[in-house]
């Protein structure tokens, strides 16, 4: 899901949150090391994405934020924030050439460089969670 959030809209927190859980408590984040991405530089973007990133002349960079059911990629384009809300079950990384990771979600993904190492540490961070979080047998769902 591809939303605006520039706005205090109610009604479009609601659906991230259904959609990929509340925030992690304050607790819950100190275990963990932190939950937030460095910020990473967009090599590559599907079309609906790299429409709005092409709207303004500045240097095309997001962030990352785990959440108990998935990630949050956020990004600007002009004077608006977006964020594209991947679940788990839905998210897929790849990491393609030494210093690029792949974020896939559907017809959606971003492609961002990791030339430091603590977001190599980040992506495997957010690796080992999806699959220590994810349900193994039907009954677990």
């Amino acid at each position: 899901m591809l939303v605006n959030v520039s706005y205090n809209n109610p009604k479009i927190k609601r659906k991230i949150d259904a959609e990929v859980g509340k925030p992690f408590p304050l607790t819950e984040r100190i275990k963990m090391g932190g939950i937030g991405s460095p910020g990473l530089d967009i090599n590559a973007a599907s079309l609906e994405i790299y429409n709005l990133l092409i709207l303004d002349n500045n240097q095309n960079r997001c962030n990352i934020e785990m959440r108990p059911g998935g990630i949050i990629v956020g990004f600007r384009s002009l004077l608006e924030s977006y964020a594209l809300v991947i679940p788990y079950y839905k998210l897929n990384i790849y990491k393609g050439k030494a210093e690029e990771y792949g974020i896939y979600k559907d017809h959606h993904f971003i492609k961002v460089g990791a030339t430091q190492k603590a977001t190599h540490r980040f992506f495997q961070k957010i690796i080992n969670y999806k699959i220590d979080n994810s349900p193994t047998q039907i009954e677990d769902l």
